[in-house]
């Protein structure tokens, strides 16, 4: 009997929910670093020539930041008529065939098909963190969404570290396989590890709760500026991001070249790992938008060093700043978004907590493929644009008032 209460209460617990929903956002990402990574290798392998492969990284990432977005507002419908626990869940089954597919890639074309599945799992995150924040006391949600947000930026890094001497050693599908294994536990964990109570009240129909999740996300106010001031903050990112590994082989001349772009992305994520928390415990103390405004504007101005640095270890040393302060930044962002929300709409508006990722995770790889025709490096100059634009229009949204 105590030990079925202890069970019970341990599944209750905001700690325990949020250790597990932290857990399953760092093997997400590991994921998608992975895939980021490790794609202009893959595609060297399936026979592309590599005077193609700088355009092919973007565009592909463009397609796959691009494929789910049509999707994303049922999967909040669906969350808010039903259950949030199962949309969740099934975020993880697509990444199981997301790897499937990939692993088993014959060309190209094929690869594309199964990256472009992993699109199908945009929305889980905002219900997490919506789960989250009603369990968790009103005092400590900073910390919680700092702690579970920063899990996502530090996986992404982290697996391109653990993955690199893999790749190198055994080839991508391996490490693919081992991806594979890893979806089955989180979805069997996400599945049995807590009991989600939430139950869907509404009674009208799935096509008329997602045009409202759209409306109720991008009527006027603060909630379509925020919006929009992410995007633009995400789209600098993003382009940077899906290039990484294609800047960090251009100035690597060594034979290993997945285990350095580990090393270089995971040093970033060590990096992010420390700087998210302390960010997100600042901005318990002094305020989100506080807090968020400093940080992106550190990293609107750190974006034009890159540019003039065209050697391997001082690119890698301002790599791992950059990367350490866009991951807090990302953080903070969900806790402005949440609170810019009233309670009766947090639930739709943040399951789109990631389409300004997404969007721009489509638009600013794509604008990238094109720019590194000229000059790869033109990147950097053409993100510190985006996150200059980004940082004026958030100065916008937080005079604007909560919306209901």
């Amino acid at each position: 009997m105590e030990e079925n209460t202890l069970k019970s209460s341990l599944r209750d617990s905001w700690m325990w929910l949020l250790g597990l929903y932290t857990v399953a956002s760092f093997f997400e990402t590991v994921f998608w670093g992975q895939m980021t990574a490790f794609t202009p290798i893959f595609l060297r392998d399936l026979g592309m020539a590599q005077s193609q492969i700088s355009s092919m990284v973007g565009i592909i990432a463009a397609i796959v930041g691009a494929a789910g977005i049509p999707f994303l507002p049922f999967w909040g419908a669906l969350a808010d008529r039903y259950s949030r626990q199962p949309i969740v869940v099934r975020s993880f089954v697509v990444y199981l065939l997301a790897g499937t597919v990939s692993v088993l890639a014959g060309n190209v074309w094929i690869f594309v098909v199964g990256r472009s599945l992993m699109s199908l799992s945009l929305g889980n995150s905002g219900l997490m963190l919506t789960t989250l924040s009603e369990r968790t006391p009103s005092n400590r949600q900073g910390f919680a969404f700092a702690v579970m947000s920063s899990a996502g930026p530090v996986g992404a890094f982290i697996g391109p570290l653990i993955g690199g001497p893999i790749v190198d050693r055994w080839g991508f599908r391996t490490l693919m396989w081992i991806d594979v294994l890893m979806m089955i536990v989180v979805v069997l964990s996400l599945s049995f590890g807590y009991f989600d109570s939430y139950r869907g009240k509404s009674r009208n129909s799935i096509w008329r709760m997602a045009g409202e999740s759209i409306r109720v996300s991008f009527q006027a106010g603060r909630l379509r500026a925020l919006f929009i001031a992410l995007f633009l903050l995400y789209a600098g990112w993003m382009m940077v991001y899906s290039y990484w590994p294609v800047v960090i082989t251009s100035l690597y001349k060594g034979g290993n070249p997945a285990s350095m772009i580990g090393y270089v992305l995971g040093a970033g994520g060590i990096l992010a790992m420390i700087l998210s928390p302390i960010f997100g415990s600042m901005a318990d103390r002094f305020g989100y938008w506080r807090i968020l405004m400093i940080g992106a504007t550190l990293e609107t101005v750190l974006w034009l060093v890159p540019f003039w640095t065209r050697s391997l270890i001082p690119f890698a040393i301002i790599a791992c700043i950059i990367s350490g302060i866009a991951a807090a930044v990302f953080s903070i962002s969900f806790n402005v978004l949440s609170s810019s929300a009233s309670p009766d709409i947090r639930g739709r508006v943040m399951s789109f907590a990631y389409l300004p990722v997404n969007v721009g995770f489509s638009f600013g790889p794509l604008l990238a493929s094109q720019l590194v025709k000229f000059d790869l490096f033109y990147i950097f100059p053409t993100a510190f644009v985006f996150t200059g634009l980004g940082l004026l229009v958030l100065n916008i949204a937080r005079r604007q008032p909560v919306q209901m």
